[in-house]
């Protein structure tokens, strides 16, 4: 796991290198363990390297094929590379990583090397003969890549606060980006805060030849056909655990310990017993425990700890821990996010006990159908009934349903009439919103008239046809892929937990466990208990006090923190955020003194929004 940046010149003019050590020094906690840079005529690479596989040197980057025609920078890891090396017996390797593999593979290939990849990874190819620059993001994208035109100028980097360091670019706010943010608390692609600076697509790769881009998605989520008999329900567990076997031992290759974050619940437990299985040794396994028993957690972890003879770490938080920590969370963001605190002082307790590596349960809801929106999402389309009405007469109903202050499932109800229709496409970006349209009409200036397309929902719309060809349960996790997960929830893995200098491995995000989950039919993914299908696939893996527990998780009272331990830091934020040209300043205020009063249409969460894109905005130097 590393970060790289680069600047490429398109007409090959001289440049200041300079610029590309600014740029790696502001991803600096990417890679402690080294930084290197290749400079030619127009061409700056930068790296910084946190060790993971073969830690010599020699696997140090930028790395350069045996001819020097091929410079790669790399951020990820490539589980499959034994696989892929042994299919080109003829290369000369002179490293033992996954670096050298992935630039052999393309030196053999080209783009098509990307079918036989399987990993997280981001990286970039100079051909120093053709003058040609290579960008990739893995498929499902985990790993992010940013870039930018400055001029004739490519810039290029693992995190937007490595671009702006180059001055180059004109630190000036995306306001579709904004659209994006108050939609779904995060920003989606191509967008990001910074004008001009944009979001590589997962799945896809760009090439630059005399000043020509190409751009291709090379891996479609919703269209790969899986030949399989989902006719047997045994076949189909039995394949599911022959999956997620496979996708552990992938990620438990690794030239430093591993370990596991242990919640207790039935994803990390299941990563945890297989992790058992898989590796031959015990697991080192970690667990954030507190005093407050609302919050713990740890006599379920301490549970699948003793099954499965892990050298088990408790460690013994305080629920304002996360207060004294926020701001140190806050720096970490590179992208604005209304969530991912939570990663970051789990991330950092874990790097504290010296780990480099950890795997996560993450993703398993959405692969399974854990989420409460699955069957809501069932329900809606039970009343399919509903959208063959009148269009006036939904109209009306509509109206009735809808307003700036209504929420929950009358505002979202109200929206969802005007739609064509109750499919995933049209629900989806409606059932995620953090702020309704209405409401982002109220307190800003961004959406005129309520009215509004976002990233999500077109990306929904362009993929329409493959998506909806799927099982129902397997479209909800299709969108969320496309929607929260890949833009919220691996966006904040990444980088909360690289902010601390910590590798994070999500099994459940494996190509090939996707792209059969999304096959399996509804009737074996319906159950009686949350994701049964994944439990009974593991029999015996799992304790039955693991999977029949109550669902917790980090439920923290921001709701009261925001009136009290943050009242006043909020409030500095929120008058800043007033002032600004594209909020509606008096609204906000009325909104949050609403919110001071107890008023319970208003949200914590609205509010703290707009603190913490204030906070980003400041740190950053936006005016």
């Amino acid at each position: 796991m590393c970060g790289i940046a680069g600047i490429v010149d398109l007409k090959g003019a001289g440049m200041d290198d300079s610029l590309v050590r600014k740029m790696t020094d502001a991803i600096a906690h990417r890679g402690p363990d080294a930084d290197g840079f290749f400079f030619a005529l127009g061409v700056g690479l930068g790296h910084r390297r946190l060790s993971i596989i073969d830690l010599s040197a020699e696997s140090n980057q930028p790395f350069h094929d045996e001819s020097g025609r091929y410079v790669m920078v790399y951020n990820g890891e490539m589980y499959n590379y034994a696989e892929v090396k042994a299919m080109l017996p003829d290369y000369p390797f002179r490293t033992a990583g996954d670096t050298e593999v992935l630039l052999a593979a393309y030196i053999r290939w080209g783009a098509d090397c990307l079918r036989h990849v399987r990993g997280m990874y981001a990286f970039v190819i100079w051909d120093r003969v053709d003058r040609t620059v290579f960008l990739c993001r893995d498929k499902l994208g985990v790993k992010p890549l940013y870039y930018a035109f400055a001029g004739e100028k490519l810039l290029f980097a693992s995190e937007v606060r490595s671009i702006l360091a180059t001055g180059l670019l004109p630190r000036k706010i995306d306001q579709q980006a904004l659209v994006e943010y108050f939609s779904y608390q995060s920003i989606s692609y191509p967008y990001t805060v910074a004008e001009g600076v944009r979001q590589l697509e997962a799945g896809s790769w760009m090439r630059i030849r005399d000043g020509k881009i190409e751009r291709q998605r090379y891996w479609n989520l919703a269209r790969n056909p899986v030949e399989f008999d989902f006719g047997s329900r045994d076949k189909v567990q039995a394949r599911i655990r022959e999956l997620m076997l496979q996708s552990i031992r992938k990620r438990l290759v690794s030239d430093v310990p591993v370990g596991a974050f242990l919640s207790g619940g039935i994803d990390s437990s299941a990563v945890v017993g297989l992790m058992a299985e898989a590796g031959g040794t015990a697991p080192n396994t970690f667990n954030i425990a507190f005093d407050e028993a609302a919050y713990d957690e740890s006599e379920y972890a301490e549970i699948v700890a003793r099954k499965f003879n892990t050298r088990h770490t408790r460690l013994l938080l305080k629920p304002t821990v996360f207060l004294d920590e926020l701001q140190n969370a806050l720096d970490a963001m590179d992208s604005p996010s209304g969530d991912g605190i939570n990663t970051y002082v789990v991330s950092k307790a874990i790097s504290e006990k010296g780990m480099r590596v950890a795997l996560s349960g993450a993703g398993g809801d959405e692969l399974f159908a854990g989420y409460p929106f699955f069957a809501q999402y069932l329900n809606l389309r039970r009343r399919s009934w509903i959208w063959t009405l009148p269009a006036g007469i939904r109209k009306a109903m509509a109206a009735a349903l809808s307003g700036g202050q209504q929420e929950g499932r009358r505002g979202r109800m109200g929206q969802l009439l005007r739609q064509p229709g109750p499919s995933i496409v049209d629900s989806y970006p409606i059932f995620r919103q953090i702020l309704p349209p209405a409401l982002i009409t109220e307190l800003t200036t961004l959406a005129p008239g309520g009215i509004f397309s976002t990233a999500v929902a077109d990306e929904l719309r362009a993929r329409r046809e493959p998506i909806n060809a799927l099982p129902l349960l397997s479209q909800v996790s299709a969108a969320e892929y496309l929607g929260y997960t890949q833009h919220t929830l691996l966006k904040d893995t990444d980088q909360m937990s690289m902010a601390v200098s910590l590798e994070v491995r999500e099994p459940f995000f494996d190509q090939d466990l996707v792209e059969f989950m999304l096959a399996v039919p509804d009737a074996l993914k319906r159950s009686d208990y949350p994701k049964a299908l994944l439990v009974e696939s593991l029999k015996p893996l799992l304790p039955p006090e693991i999977v029949f527990r109550k669902k917790q998780g980090f439920l923290f009272p921001w709701n009261v923190w925001l009136r009290r331990e943050l009242k006043e830091f909020s409030e500095r934020h929120l008058r800043q955020m007033a002032a600004r040209p594209f909020v509606r300043g008096e609204r906000l205020n009325q909104h949050w003194q609403r919110f001071l009063a107890g008023d319970k249409r208003v949200r914590w969460s609205e509010i703290w929004l707009f603190v913490v894109l204030d906070y980003w905005l400041e740190k950053n130097g936006f005016a």
